[in-house]
């Protein structure tokens, strides 16, 4: 979707839309509209339209005949401003429109800049489609809606946006590897097509296979793959956006492109749905292309452990033991509980390569999570108040909302094993905490960590101001405004 900004009216446009704030249909400045001050006011009564957060109301007037949408703003604060976005695309990316006009001019007072970057992002991060295999698609279900443009934006709307540009590209490219098959999306082609859409933006790439992992001891990891006929791969994105030295911050993402659950097997009814089980290394590789398209003063690198957990002749068992990159061994009660084997040798090699002063991993870890949240809040977990309270802020700025859980040494003594350092699952309770737990184990003294368990948040089956059914892109905002608030001179 294309963001346009310019100070007058085109002339054509498949509809004009005129924001509205709530109840305030009588402070609108109609100017170049004045055909529709009475229609307005009648019309709004009849449909009971106020001004809502992304309510509508359709009106034909003039001669020649216009399509006109006032569209509601709420109070007028960003979020109403995303769900008016939001709600705009939504009505138009099929309507046989390629473009509509919004007129900020008709509004009783200038929205901020950030408002109304925040309302392009909107409606172009809710434009995202992927009709990639759909050879038989009606016509009037096409998207047609293709430019978007916004007049009589205040000073830095523009400016505002293009860092919401940065943002909608990563977006895009987290919710096209969580939305592909997993025929298409596997350890290998994920890296590849990262790679494609990275090239040239300045990210230092490296890439791990699987005898490089077992050199460097990273067995907990490679028991989840062993099982696979697709090879496990390490991928890590670096950008020094700050200059030299290590990078302050590593974003770490489970990358398990479909999961099985391994010999553990999973019930049949959704387990197609395990393709999103990447999801938090969707996130990272997408707000590492954010950061890197904005140009972000930040030293960052994303790290994504990507395995298949599949259950052949060769897969582990439950009752094995596994040795990880640290030396600690794992007893496997679970080979489901695997995510967080994946997670433990990445966060070693990411702490011994880059030796990060803060680490954030990702992952759709836990079902219990699923059960505490819904897809309301993202889990966290932290060894920082402060880090805890920074990703906090950084969740109800962006809507990508987080709910902190506590960590406890009680909690901890659940994971001990008779035989080994750990075992990978706990008791029958608390299994979010017990999985945060585990993962703890592997972060170094003096290092800040927080653990976001988004098992419920990365698919969405039904719709939002910011994405269709499907693929969300939960996570790339969220790590986009920590980065931007917290790290970033």
């Amino acid at each position: 979707m294309q963001i346009k900004f310019q100070p007058t009216l085109p002339e054509t446009a498949g509809a004009m839309i005129l924001p509205v704030g709530k109840d305030g249909l009588d402070r609108v400045s109609w100017g170049a509209h004045d055909v529709l001050g009475a229609l307005a006011s009648t019309a709004a009564t009849a449909s009971r339209f106020t001004g809502e957060a992304g309510s509508t109301l359709e009106l034909f007037a003039g001669d020649p005949v216009r399509h006109f949408v006032l569209l509601g703003t709420g109070g007028g604060d960003e979020p109403d401003w995303e769900k008016a976005g939001g709600a705009l695309t939504a009505r138009f990316l099929a309507s046989g429109a390629t473009a509509v006009a919004v007129d900020l001019s008709t509004l009783p007072a200038a929205p901020t800049a950030k408002a109304v970057a925040r309302f392009a992002a909107a409606a172009a991060q809710r434009g995202w489609h992927h009709h990639a295999y759909r050879t038989k698609l009606p016509e009037k279900s096409k998207p047609t809606l293709t430019q978007v443009v916004v007049v009589g934006a205040p000073d830095g709307a523009e400016q505002a946006w293009a860092h919401q540009f940065a943002v909608t590209g990563g977006l895009a490219l987290t919710r096209t590897l969580v939305t592909e098959p997993p025929n298409v999306i596997y350890p290998e082609s994920f890296v590849a097509h990262v790679r494609a859409e990275v090239e040239g933006l300045g990210l230092e790439i490296t890439v791990l296979d699987e005898a490089a992992m077992a050199e460097l001891g990273m067995g907990a990891l490679l028991g989840v793959s062993q099982g696979s006929a697709r090879e496990a791969q390490v991928l890590a994105l670096k950008w020094n956006g700050a200059g030299g030295g290590d990078p302050a911050l590593a974003l770490v993402g489970k990358g398990v492109t479909f999961d099985t659950g391994g010999i553990s097997l999973k019930p049949g009814p959704g387990m197609e749905d395990m393709k999103w089980d990447m999801g938090g290394a969707g996130a990272v590789v997408g707000a590492m292309k954010a950061l890197a398209t904005r140009k972000a003063k930040a030293n960052v690198v994303g790290v994504c452990g990507l395995v298949e957990n599949m259950p052949d002749g060769a897969a582990q068992r439950p009752g094995d033991v596994v040795t990880s990159m640290s030396e600690q061994t794992i007893e496997i009660l679970n080979t489901d509980a695997e995510g967080r084997l994946v997670l433990a040798d990445i966060m070693t090699w990411v702490q011994r390569t880059h030796r990060p002063g803060t680490i954030v991993d990702l992952a759709t870890l836990t079902g219990a999570m699923i059960v505490s949240l819904g897809s309301e809040h993202g889990g966290l977990f932290a060894n920082d108040d402060a880090l805890a309270d920074q990703l906090l802020a950084a969740g109800l700025a962006t809507g990508d909302k987080l709910w902190r859980f506590p960590l406890s040494p009680a909690y901890d003594k659940m994971i001990d094993s008779p035989i080994a350092d750990m075992k990978n699952i706990g008791g029958k309770g608390a299994g979010s905490i017990t999985a945060a737990q585990f993962i703890g184990r592997f972060v170094e003294e003096g290092v800040r960590w927080a653990h976001l368990d988004i098992a419920g948040m990365v698919w969405a089956d039904k719709a939002g101001s910011t994405y269709d059914k499907g693929a969300t892109g939960y996570g790339v905002r969220l790590l986009d405004r920590f980065v931007a608030d917290n790290f970033e001179g």
